[in-house]
């Protein structure tokens, strides 16, 4: 083991050490921020350093940058819903358009679905010399199947236990590889001399913005704090997204600037996997901790989700859609969607479903506001109209 290795292990061992200290695990605080980050960190952190380092070159901190700070203004939507929501009874208007907001977050639960278990698939199937595009999508349907009999049968309570521990591994092993590459980098001794990288973007103009439109779902998941109603109340809710934010933005922001620091784009593959041959460079410990944190986090992602999809599908109909037959209806579609389209076809069509879920909480907003501040109204109208920009124009990544 060398020294960068080292590095690395003690890196992720002291970061999930500090997860588990009882103050920490026991304050409300945290606890509600577990459920946001966790689900931003899987939304993303496997795929989106290449893509963006290879699509925007030099300018990648910044398209990331701008992703994180279009997900704090969306953010701040929601946020003022909760706290409106709080305060008493709303419009007629606002009730019509937080219903139809929960139809196209059922929806785009189901298409995240798809998402994370094709990254499952993918990185399941990396180091064993047998990943196709066959394969992936094989394994891809059978965890489909396993949780739909899961939920069919016993639901998912015991599955969902595997959140704390799911992200609590994910942020241990991000820890150790954001250790491993500023160590590498401190050092002089990466794959290519430090220094940001210089290389120009391969996509400009209308096409970088509409494929920036098309990865809001990279930095999506901070609206899961609106559903803990029951077990949080409004202000932890807010301060807790607020944190989970903030959070996710310092690792995203690290971990590209290191990324686009290290390694020269023009030798970076454009596919799902890609984040492993470029940690095989950094220690030979990080793979596996990447393949094994990817495993646990996306599976536990898709579980989440599938609960939250069935769930609001029996809310909406007054149970006549019964959870478990939601369950059936996103099994079916999720693997439709599995043998249709490529995994970067997804993520564009999952950043479309929830950036229409956010114009329509952004309308929320706007309307709930318009009688009393007319400023943050016109600020909350103009967030609408940008997030329904990004369902409208989001594009996938070309040549993965």
């Amino acid at each position: 083991m060398d020294w960068i290795d080292l590095a690395v292990i003690l890196a992720a061992l002291a970061v999930g050490g500090i997860l588990t200290l009882p103050a920490l695990a026991r304050a409300p605080l945290w606890r509600a921020a577990l459920t946001p980050l966790a689900s931003i960190i899987g939304s993303g952190f496997l795929v989106l350093g290449p893509i963006l380092a290879i699509s925007y070159g030099r300018w990648a901190p910044l398209a990331m940058a701008a992703l994180c700070v279009a997900a704090y203004a969306l953010g701040g939507a929601v946020r003022a819903n909760i706290a409106r929501r709080a305060a008493g009874p709303r419009t007629r208007a606002e009730e019509a358009l937080d219903r139809a907001a929960s139809w196209v977050l059922a929806f785009a639960y189901i298409i995240s679905v798809a998402y994370y278990l094709g990254l499952f698939g993918a990185f399941a199937l990396e180091r064993t010399g047998i990943a196709s595009d066959i394969s992936q999508r094989g394994l891809t349907t059978a965890v489909f199947l396993v949780i739909l009999v899961t939920g069919w049968t016993k639901g998912f309570a015991a599955l969902e236990r595997m959140e704390q521990v799911a992200v609590s591994l994910k942020l241990a092993v991000i820890g150790g590889l954001l250790a491993g590459m500023a160590t590498v980098f401190a050092t002089a001794s990466g794959p290519a001399s430090p220094g940001l990288t210089d290389a120009p973007a391969s996509v400009t103009g209308w096409a970088a913005l509409s494929l920036a439109f098309g990865l809001i779902v990279t930095v999506q998941g901070f609206e899961t704090s609106r559903y803990l109603g029951a077990e949080y109340d409004p202000a932890t809710r807010n301060r807790s997204m607020r944190l989970a934010q903030i959070v996710s933005t310092a690792i995203y922001m690290g971990y590209v600037l290191l990324l686009t620091a290290l390694f020269d784009p023009s030798h970076m593959s454009m596919s799902e996997t890609a984040i492993i041959a470029l940690m095989d460079q950094i220690a030979p410990s990080l793979p596996l901790l990447l393949i094994l944190a990817a495993l646990v986090a996306q599976f536990s992602a898709a579980v989440a989700d599938t609960g939250g999809a069935g769930g609001l599908l029996a809310e909406l109909t007054s149970d006549r859609i019964a959870p478990r037959t939601g369950y059936a209806l996103l099994a079916a579609f999720g693997i439709a969607l599995t043998w249709s389209a490529d995994i970067y076809a997804i993520i564009a069509y999952a950043s479309r479903a929830f950036a229409l879920y956010y114009a329509l909480q952004c309308a929320i907003a706007a309307r709930g506001h318009w009688t009393e501040a007319r400023l943050p109204a016109l600020w909350y109208s103009a967030l609408s109209l940008t997030a329904l920009a990004m369902a409208l124009f989001g594009t996938p990544v070309e040549g993965g």
